[in-house]
């Protein structure tokens, strides 16, 4: 069991897992529905599934690459410790248990379940082809708050695609600053990043910037959603905490990118969802 919550990284399970819960609450402070504590368990086993099957696709996906990148030559596949076979079995597993969790939902969902996949998984494949790969993992955490909303309602609305919004601009952004570290790699074996691209200072700019836009759609998100003084002190927080990660990071070092990747952004995510959704049981 330990070797398989490392091989998918499972504490990052924090980045989107809060605006999922969000998503959910949200629809029900919204609309006539009630709380279910199957389907709200169903939204989190979708989200654990989801992502498991993404993370452990991308590790089968890179396996090659990783066993050649110093920085990731110790993952679970290049260095012995999951086998190729064992890591495609995982991916198919919970691929196929996220399809039976969205078909005991509501059929919407089940009916998504594919193309959410298909996002998710597919992201491994973008760096290959285009530097904005990272768009595309923000994509694929994105589907989160919306997918929960969707669990609840059975319907679309424009406040869950706000917070998908947000969580797409914030993860793209934090995503270009982890690929720092594998610039020079990156170039040599000719995949695409950001970074590659741009070369490390403006792809902090270009980092910046998306981070900009995750500010700019939570201070929408409030409006639209009527939110109260909680909300409001909990965008704060986040934003602060985006600002603190893009300070910790310059161009000439990167020994606290993993400080601005993993602790800043759960942080960040968890404390955001508390303020959140203190403000929708005040309502």
């Amino acid at each position: 069991m330990k070797k398989y919550f490392s091989f998918i990284k499972f504490s990052h399970t924090v980045f989107a897992l809060p605006f999922a819960v969000i998503g959910y609450f949200l629809a029900i402070s919204q609309t006539d529905y009630f709380f279910s504590w199957k389907t709200f368990l169903l939204v989190v086993a979708c989200m654990i599934c989801a992502r498991s099957a993404a993370m452990g696709f991308n590790r089968y996906a890179d396996r090659m690459i990783d066993a050649k990148n110093p920085r990731t030559v110790t993952r679970e596949i290049p260095a012995g410790k999951i086998s190729s076979n064992s890591a495609l079995l995982f991916v198919i597993f919970f691929s196929i248990l996220f399809v039976v969790c969205a078909w005991f939902i509501n059929p919407l969902c089940f009916y998504l379940s594919p193309v959410g996949l298909f996002v998710v998984l597919g992201y491994s494949y973008t760096k290959r082809f285009t530097a904005l790969a990272h768009i595309f993992l923000g994509l694929g955490l994105s589907l989160a708050p919306i997918g929960a909303y969707l669990a609840v309602t059975g319907e679309f609305s424009l406040l869950p695609v706000l917070f998908s919004l947000v969580v797409m601009s914030w993860v793209a952004g934090f995503d270009i600053i982890y690929a720092l570290q594998d610039e020079e790699f990156d170039r040599k074996e000719k995949l695409f990043s950001i970074p590659v691209w741009l070369g490390k200072k403006n792809a902090l700019v270009f980092s910046r910037s998306l981070h900009l836009i995750t500010a700019s759609v939570l201070f929408v998100a409030g409006i639209s959603g009527n939110f109260g003084i909680s909300y409001w002190m909990g965008a704060f927080i986040f934003i602060i905490l985006l600002g603190y990660q893009q300070k910790l990071v310059r161009p000439e070092d990167l020994s606290k990118v993993n400080i601005a990747f993993a602790t800043t952004n759960g942080i960040a995510s968890i404390v955001f969802s508390i303020f959140v959704l203190t403000d929708l049981f005040l309502k």
